[in-house]
């Protein structure tokens, strides 16, 4: 149902981003991805890695690195996919929030849920200001 490919909403090193190889309804599961949970108080150590960017907030004392295909779907304000936490399960099942074509890439709303337009991390500059 999935596949990594180059996404063309990113210009870095690594531009890839997570496509359907299939048509997927509205509603539908479209991935589990597993999660490594560790406490809040080891994440200034992964401050300093590039895995700083591809962390979640998992609960309130835990953050959490996602597997799978989760840290590779890229970020739209208008996304076609979302996500729970499953805390049952130790997964981010990502759902279809919209029909999704096959070939088209799968988006998510980083900020966690679908209308969120607040700038993301990393479209701050240092002084807390949205880079422009």
């Amino acid at each position: 149902m999935l596949e990594i490919k180059t996404s063309k909403i990113s210009d870095g090193e690594f531009n890839r981003g997570v496509f359907a190889t299939r048509d997927i309804k509205k509603g539908e599961l479209i991935h589990e991805a597993p999660v490594i949970p560790y406490p809040n108080v080891q994440h200034q150590l992964i401050e300093h890695t590039v895995l700083a960017d591809y962390v979640y907030e998992y609960g309130i004392n835990h953050s959490a690195v996602i597997l799978g295909y989760g840290m590779l779907f890229n970020h739209s304000y208008e996304p076609n996919a979302t996500y729970d936490i499953n805390f049952d399960n130790h997964t981010f099942d990502y759902y279809a929030y919209t029909d999704i074509k096959e070939g088209e890439e799968i988006l998510i709303n980083y900020n966690g849920e679908i209308d969120d337009h607040t700038p993301l991390w990393f479209n701050k500059n240092e002084n807390n200001e949205e880079d422009k």
